[in-house]
């Protein structure tokens, strides 16, 4: 019987946005030093009377563009030589600070993709390493895309939040937003080991699929038993398995969406008034707290903060503003409030990745 080997696992790293691809810069360089030898041999051929050839003593256009390129690379035959007062003017005042500036553009590239690009992998693998109190996005279709947006938008550092997903082409617009990205199965224990699923603050789990969905929150729940966990799903069924998976919140577009749209048959501002409680960008939000010390004993329609307190849970157990564990504050309680959103939101950013399933 052949002895089945141990699997290799390869970490993979996280990865930021970069300003510029490698293409255009690696482009940008090798423009302006043609530019910059072109710019000589112009400068040059324009004054050749002043240059002499040592082996017929006759300078052609083949002879300064050799002049040129020898020039520039401070190789120097010595076969060409200028020789008129102009054409060592010439030689010192203008194509001395080029020979400089094409130096600087080779030795800049060499540092950008031999020295940088480097140091930078190597400090994301040090950060990746000490990953903590980060929010964990797993899979990045629209649900994704609109959560990372809202995070960002309620102030959330984007260098906070790590995008996991397969494709490429998604990763692109969460790396656009400024999140630390990764290619990678979210429903394999070694992938969501790399980004730290377990020293991480929150969990959204969006994959497109309910089964695939519900798969990463089994997995997730079992490195991560205290992180909060909140996934979407689309089916009504398979809201008491995301649960029974170790889901904290099972989000529902479809029932949401139905929501919205009973409300705005029972009235022309339902639908608006819960679209705006919703988002940041409206003018009020929803927002959950701990209690605060000034406030214990107090009522939940009575906040220090002046907001409007609409419920409240204490040990897993939820209370309406008109019940009478709500008229006294505990220790521990979390309040639900409706505050007036002050900051203005900000314009709109990426086009959002389509939504559609992946094994993410």
């Amino acid at each position: 019987m052949i002895p089945r080997l141990p699997r290799i696992h390869r970490v993979a790293t996280l990865r930021r946005n970069v300003r510029l691809p490698v293409w255009a810069d690696v482009a940008l360089r090798l423009a302006a030093v043609l530019f910059l030898i072109f710019f000589v041999v112009l400068i040059h051929y324009w004054e050749r009377q002043g240059l002499v050839d040592a082996h017929d003593g006759e300078v052609s256009f083949l002879d300064v563009v050799y002049f040129t390129m020898i020039s520039i690379t401070t190789t120097g035959f010595g076969d060409i030589t200028p020789v008129s007062d102009k054409a060592r003017l010439i030689e010192a005042v203008i194509v001395t600070p080029i020979r400089i500036a094409v130096l600087f553009i080779f030795v800049g590239t060499a540092y950008t993709f031999l020295i940088k690009r480097g140091w930078e992998k190597w400090r994301m693998a040090r950060i990746q390493e000490q990953l903590t109190g980060h929010i964990v996005v797993l899979g990045f279709g629209v649900s994704g895309y609109e959560s990372v947006s809202e995070l960002i938008q309620r102030g959330t550092d984007p260098s906070d939040i790590v995008v996991m997903d397969p494709l490429e082409s998604r990763l692109s617009v969460a790396a656009a937003l400024g999140c630390n990205v990764i290619a990678g199965d979210a429903t394999r224990n070694e992938t969501l080991i790399d980004i730290r699923v377990a020293n991480a603050r929150a969990i959204l789990v969006s994959a497109g699929r309910d089964d695939t969905s519900i798969l990463i929150v089994l997995t997730v729940r079992h490195l991560a038993q205290h992180v909060p966990i909140s996934v979407v799903v689309r089916a009504e069924d398979n809201e008491l398995l995301a649960h029974r998976a170790g889901a904290d919140n099972v989000i529902n577009p479809v029932r949401f969406t139905g929501l919205l749209l009973a409300g705005s048959a029972q009235g022309t501002h339902v639908a608006d008034y819960l679209s705006d409680l919703a988002s940041v960008a409206g003018s009020v939000q929803l927002v959950e707290r701990p209690v605060r010390t000034d406030e214990i004993g107090g009522s939940l329609s009575q906040l220090a903060t002046g907001g409007l307190g609409v419920r409240l849970y204490r040990k897993r157990q939820a209370y309406g503003y008109w019940t009478p564990e709500a008229q006294d504050l505990q220790p521990g309680d979390t309040i639900v409030e409706i505050v007036h959103a002050e900051k203005d939101a900000p314009a709109g950013g990426q086009d959002a990745p389509q939504d559609a399933p992946a094994g993410t």
